[in-house]
């Protein structure tokens, strides 16, 4: 059987010394893993359509339902390489690619997906790094709505009310009346409260087209705000850390020690 599609390297596995064991996120089938025959050699013939995040043109050939379908066909229709070269960029995509494989399943199309993720690419790279702080939290609630996992925010998911705290257990806020009837192991299980800024800006990317977003300028701290929460709540849902999110701390925590030894020694 040969399938032709298109996909977004997501990330690669070494097979051997030549070999690559793929993971593609298909236009039309979702997640798909591929096998390709020495593309690590000088001489491959695909080049650097590898490359994650690179947006490719593929021809699969296998059995029908073949967990491992060979890859005979690479050809690139955007290789998003001025996003690899950023170093900061590159591991918050790297970041919103872990996210997008922890809420899907392999093979589970999901419509719009795909799109989602090359219009967002293609906006990050067409923006200044600081503007697309934007584009990932767009990227993140769209996401997650797609996944069926959309905190609810705007009022309390019993009566109504707007004030309460967000419980993580229930994926959406719970006023103070109405706490009691949620049970004694979630109501310790976490719970966050959200500022009416965050939530107004969660709902503004919610309901907004990409074209919209550059009509709003919210500031870091309202930013921040509603990206850790969000970072939370998928930690909950996926019941694990990002790996892509502590390597980052760990670089941050390890760039802000050497500054300040720097600065002890310059004293």
């Amino acid at each position: 059987m040969l399938l032709r599609t298109e996909g977004i390297v997501f990330k690669s596995f070494p097979l051997g010394e030549a070999d690559l064991i793929l993971t593609i996120l298909s236009y039309d089938g979702g997640f798909l893993r591929a096998f390709a025959k020495s593309p690590r050699t000088t001489k491959s013939r695909f080049g650097g359509a590898l490359e994650p995040l690179s947006h490719i043109r593929i021809s699969l050939m296998g059995k029908e339902h073949s967990d491992l379908p060979r890859l005979t066909q690479a050809d690139i229709i955007h290789s998003y390489q001025k996003l690899r070269e950023q170093f900061d960029c590159f591991l918050r995509i790297s970041e919103l690619l872990e996210i997008t494989m922890s809420l899907f399943g392999e093979k589970e199309h999901h419509e719009g997906l795909f799109q989602l993720l090359v219009d967002t690419l293609n906006y990050i790279e067409a923006e200044k790094e600081s503007d697309s702080l934007r584009r990932f939290l767009f990227y993140k609630v769209r996401v997650l709505e797609k996944a069926g996992l959309s905190p609810r925010l705007q009022g309390c998911a019993r009566c109504g009310i707007s004030v309460g705290t967000f419980y993580f257990s229930e994926g959406s806020v719970i006023c103070s009346k109405c706490k009691d009837t949620i049970a004694d192991d979630n109501r310790t299980s976490g719970a966050r409260l959200i500022s009416m800024g965050a939530v107004n800006l969660y709902e503004t990317i919610r309901t907004w087209s990409w074209d919209k977003l550059n009509r709003i300028m919210p500031n870091d701290k309202l930013i921040f705000e509603l990206d850790s929460f969000l970072n939370l709540h998928i930690k909950y849902r996926i019941e694990r850390g990002l790996k892509t999110r502590d390597f980052m701390y760990k670089t941050k925590t390890l760039a802000t020690s050497s500054v300040n030894a720097d600065k002890n020694e310059i004293v």
